[in-house]
């Protein structure tokens, strides 16, 4: 699969600060891919690195298979972290404008303004100033104007921030709909739960450092399983089994194990089916990518949230 994204040993500093160290990565055409981390991981220098608003200090970008964004600025739409409207304006006129600046005719800026208003839910509000629009409303919009030229690529910082539960499902929509047309959205969040509901693959940034760079599932196993037994039975027979990385009482008869990367909680049950030990509860808990991130992240984790 090409990669609509690449970066090579990028790094960017100020003066004696180094925002982002060394960072490489590969995004796969037509698919999420999230960027985590932190608040001051890197995350906003790397998608300007990635836009060609700032030059790397050292490395490789390329972007859709040139060597700058702006070389193909009109296949490419982007919601920057601090948002804003001009509030005068109507909301389908935002959204028109917008889409003109990416090479649209006015005509079709402003039919293609009043389909995404109506297709995301907001028809009834085309020809209202954004000043009057509720903050979620006004998100909305401006999501809307950074795709309204149907981009191939499509590039979101914190898109999320700000947003109540019911704006935050209809912008998951949205972006679920640019995967569906095959286009790829390059999502910048600290909001665990989003990321792992929309994004196939993610890179973990703290420091301007990646830690990680894969799957979801791949992220998942950074963690060990873990099963929760309660037995009455001595569980000396289960001691040194070879994917018991710790065992921890938690009283009234109830374990928890803790399992080597890759073991499979399976292999506890039927261990203990072999070994007779006789069991009232067995569970085991899959790994989230919150629990992955605060993992690798350290302490600069609680800076992220998992809502």
């Amino acid at each position: 699969m090409s990669a609509a994204v690449e970066l090579e040993s990028v790094s960017k500093r100020y003066g004696d600060f180094r925002a982002v160290d060394g960072l490489s990565l590969s995004v796969p055409e037509g698919c999420i891919y999230g960027v985590l981390g932190p608040n001051g991981a890197g995350k906003t220098t790397t998608l300007r690195m990635i836009l060609g608003v700032v030059e790397p200090s050292t490395g490789r970008v390329s972007v859709l298979g040139h060597g700058s964004a702006m070389s193909v600025r009109e296949r490419v739409g982007y919601l920057p972290e601090e948002k804003g409207l001009y509030r005068k304006m109507k909301a389908s006129a935002v959204i028109a404008y917008f889409a003109t600046l990416k090479g649209m005719s006015r005509r079709q800026a402003e039919l293609r303004a009043r389909e995404l208003l109506d297709r995301h839910g907001l028809g009834l509000f085309a020809d209202v100033k954004t000043e009057a629009l509720s903050k979620g409303m006004g998100q909305k919009v401006q999501v809307l104007a950074s795709i309204a030229h149907d981009p191939d690529l499509v590039i979101l910082d914190e898109p999320f921030s700000g947003l109540d539960p019911v704006n935050q499902g209809v912008l998951e929509e949205i972006v679920r709909d640019l995967k569906e047309r095959g286009r790829t959205v390059l999502l910048s969040t600290h909001v665990m739960a989003h990321a792992e509901r929309l994004c196939d693959r993610v890179v973990i940034i703290s420091g301007g450092r990646s830690l990680f760079d894969g799957t979801l599932a791949e992220a998942r196993r950074v963690v060990p399983a873990k099963v929760r037994i309660r037995t009455n039975d001595s569980l000396e027979p289960l001691q040194d089994l070879p994917m018991l990385r710790e065992l921890r009482p938690l009283g009234d008869g109830r374990w928890e194990f803790e399992l080597e990367e890759g073991a499979d909680p399976q292999a506890v049950l039927e261990a203990c089916f072999t070994n007779q030990v006789r069991l009232s509860h067995f569970s085991a808990s899959e790994a989230t990518l919150h629990d992955a991130f605060v993992r690798l992240v350290g302490p600069a984790a609680r800076e992220a949230s998992y809502r």
